[in-house]
């Protein structure tokens, strides 16, 4: 006989093996109403209980960005998905035996009430697509879309992710690295920009640090379970950034991060914000793969140079030479991601005293010989002017201290020699 399943509320649509004990009744407020994918819509819009249930159960079997099981979801429907495997039944298309066999193993101990009340004791919520709370963008995933996520933290993630930029890059940065990351997330924070990253040492912790020095938001996604927080040397960042922004995952509770986890994370860091910016990463880095796929997904590919010669920023450069774009400041990538309107101010170097003067007085100047004196019709001819033009501008620059008279000859003097040689740094 078939074991009977944990239990959903009564009044849900539950699939197949779950049981609905009495006296459990369907939450106050409740509006059953048709959802996506043939489950039902609840409160505020959310999946019901029995859909969210099938998508906490389907957590626990299938691997993040698993896009066969995905396709599944897409043309079965949650409940149909989690009813085959709860029957041990035919293997869904796509799928070897020796892998169906391995979804089986793992969904007879998938127990999602279980799941959800742990999660709730660390006060974690499953979010769903069809759920308010729903960031629409993460659709653009397709297939590899996550069945939900689970969510660490007060403010709403759909809003929060609709002014969202991802800040990522190496684990074992340079000092200068750091530094950016961490004046780049204070600069986007104080513009009201939520800094999205992974919670990782290096480049993702100064990005989370540097937002949250700022007094402004921002959200870690996490490879693992929220409620074993990695890696283990920032589970005090990650509660700072769960009490001032989100922590997010795909992972139900428990779960540790595995390398393929790592990397499968990155699309969802790349499909939750407009842009990605990548401070440092060597030619291997993982901050690339969340690059590739925010270009994939048509998102701002953003990279933030670094010297020449440094392997952590060969990767960077790398992106710059094919299509993303360099920038400096936070100015700047709001610009790129911003609303229209929203440019950067326009860069230019100091203005000079020289600067001020007239075209054609700063044309006698540039014609006044540096080392020695000069007579005005010397002058003139360089200047390619006429020598009355000349020695009434002379006397001008003379008033004010750039030019002095030796004999019949004009010379520089000491302090516009220094304002000469500043230029040609400039040129």
């Amino acid at each position: 006989m078939e074991p009977t399943g944990p239990a959903v509320p009564a009044g849900s649509v539950a699939p197949a093996g779950w049981a609905v004990p009495a006296g459990w009744a369907v939450p106050a407020g409740r509006v059953e109403r048709p959802g996506p994918e043939g489950g039902q819509a609840g409160r505020g819009g959310q999946t019901d209980q029995g859909g969210l249930l099938g998508r906490i159960f389907l957590t626990r079997v299938l691997e993040p960005g698993d896009e066969t099981g995905g396709r599944w979801v897409r043309e079965f429907g949650v409940d149909g998905v989690v009813r085959r495997l709860r029957q041990r039944g035919e293997p869904l298309p796509g799928v070897t035996g020796k892998r169906w066999a391995g979804l089986l193993a793992r969904a007879e101990r998938a127990d999602p009430r279980r799941d959800l009340a742990a999660a709730q004791g660390a006060g974690v919520r499953f979010v769903g697509p069809g759920d308010t709370e729903w960031p629409g963008q993460l659709d653009d995933l397709g297939d590899a879309r996550p069945l939900g996520l689970w969510v660490r933290g007060t403010p709403d993630l759909r809003m929060w992710a609709l002014r969202s930029v991802a800040l990522v890059g190496a684990r074992a940065c340079t000092e200068y690295g750091a530094f950016m990351a961490a004046t780049l997330a204070a600069g986007l924070a104080e513009k009201g920009w939520i800094v999205v990253s992974g919670g990782a040492y290096g480049i993702d912790g100064a990005a989370h640090r540097g937002a949250l020095g700022a007094g402004g938001a921002t959200v870690a996604v996490l490879a693992c379970g929220l409620d074993r927080p990695y890696p283990r040397g920032h589970a005090g960042l990650i509660g700072r950034i769960a009490e001032q922004g989100l922590v997010v995952g795909e992972l139900p509770p428990g779960e540790h991060p595995t390398p393929s986890r790592f990397i499968l994370r990155n699309r969802v860091i790349a499909a939750l914000t407009r842009g990605t910016v990548v401070v440092e990463a060597a030619h291997r880095s993982g901050s690339l793969v969340t690059a590739r796929a925010a270009r994939r997904l048509g998102r701002h590919t953003i990279g933030v140079p670094g010297p020449a010669t440094s392997g952590l920023s060969a990767g960077v450069h790398e992106l710059l030479r094919q299509d993303a774009v360099l920038v400096t400041d936070a100015d700047e990538i709001v610009e790129l991601v911003g609303d229209m309107g929203e440019l950067a101010p326009e860069r230019r170097g100091p203005v000079l005293p020289r600067d001020l003067l007239d075209p054609a007085v700063r044309q006698v100047l540039a014609a006044v010989p540096v080392r020695r004196a000069a007579r005005p019709d010397d002058i003139a001819r360089t200047a390619q002017t006429t020598p009355d033009d000349v020695i009434a501008k002379l006397y001008e620059l003379r008033a004010l201290g750039y030019v002095e008279r030796h004999g019949d000859g004009w010379k520089l003097t000491r302090q516009a020699m220094i304002s000469v040689r500043a230029g040609a740094d400039d040129r």
